[in-house]
């Protein structure tokens, strides 16, 4: 890893404390990998994005690592990030660039979930799991395969647990809402819900949720309500950088399974679009785009 840069692409957030996580989270996994250069950049809502992050890294390089710090592949992962390493290895042609695959909802993530998931049943005064409701809260998307995703967490968890309801809710994007899913498990006999958000870190939907849990707790005022936050400081989350960056770097593969596919670049037409405003100050909520 001496001649390689790491670029760390976290997605952006309109709430400039979740960019500075992703900052503060890099500079944590630089101090568990002093001999590492690991740099930082964003898909949208930030100073640096995805073209200045990767002339970043290829100063003084011969091999960059982009590793996509998103949960969800979905068409920032499958089409922005492919075109803008294509645009970057033409304007340095002696720089190998290679992708780690993104985080993902494997069993690393879930072992995390399930951690969350405990620490919140402590919390309730009957941790009873036969009674207790879990709902995963994910971000959403309009790609089915990334909201796919979360449903697999949430099986998984379910067979992992003592629990009879293991749900799936989102923010935006698509549904079932939060407070749709809450009354279901309400009138399925659930005494405590335990909601279990799927963010890595904190940004403008973080806050939301905190919102709808007000609501919600006004709403059922006979329903124990436990929260989590968002994870991205678990140590299972550096566990999991380190794998994912070491794994890209020891393989003279190009880029993503789709990398080169010519159904993802016909779609690149209808799907890609500039974030060049999102650090301007001009922009505005493009929560009808794909997340990641």
């Amino acid at each position: 890893m001496n001649d390689t840069t790491v670029l760390l692409v976290g997605h952006g957030s309109r709430n400039p404390a979740g960019n500075a996580e992703i900052e503060r989270f890099a500079a944590q996994w630089r101090a568990r990998r002093p001999g590492w250069r690991i740099e930082v950049c964003f898909i949208e809502y930030a100073d640096v994005l995805l073209d200045a992050g990767l002339d970043r890294a290829a100063h003084n390089a011969r091999r960059v690592i982009t590793l996509p710090f998103i949960l969800n592949a979905a068409g920032h992962v499958k089409m922005e990030l492919p075109a803008a390493i294509e645009r970057a290895r033409q304007r340095h042609r002696g720089v190998h660039f290679a992708c780690a695959r993104h985080l993902g909802m494997g069993r690393e993530i879930l072992g995390v979930l399930a951690s969350q998931l405990d620490r919140l049943m402590a919390e309730l005064h009957h941790p009873d799991p036969r009674t207790t409701g879990v709902i995963l809260l994910g971000r959403g998307s309009s790609d089915a395969g990334a909201n796919g995703e979360l449903a697999k967490l949430a099986r998984w968890l379910f067979e992992d647990s003592d629990h009879d309801l293991v749900d799936l809710a989102f923010t935006s994007i698509t549904w079932p809402r939060l407070e749709s899913v809450v009354q279901r498990q309400v009138r399925l006999g659930m005494s405590q819900i335990a909601v279990v958000p799927v963010y890595l870190f904190s940004g403008v939907l973080m806050d939301r949720i905190n919102a709808q849990l007000i609501r919600l707790r006004q709403q059922y005022p006979d329903i124990a309500f436990a929260l989590g936050g968002a994870f991205g400081f678990d140590a299972g989350v550096f566990d999991l950088v380190d794998a994912r960056a070491l794994g890209a770097g020891a393989t003279e593969g190009g880029l993503l399974e789709c990398d080169g596919c010519k159904y993802r670049l016909a779609a690149e037409a209808e799907h890609l679009h500039d974030h060049s405003h999102t650090h301007t100050g001009h922009g505005h909520d493009h929560h009808h785009h794909t997340h990641a």
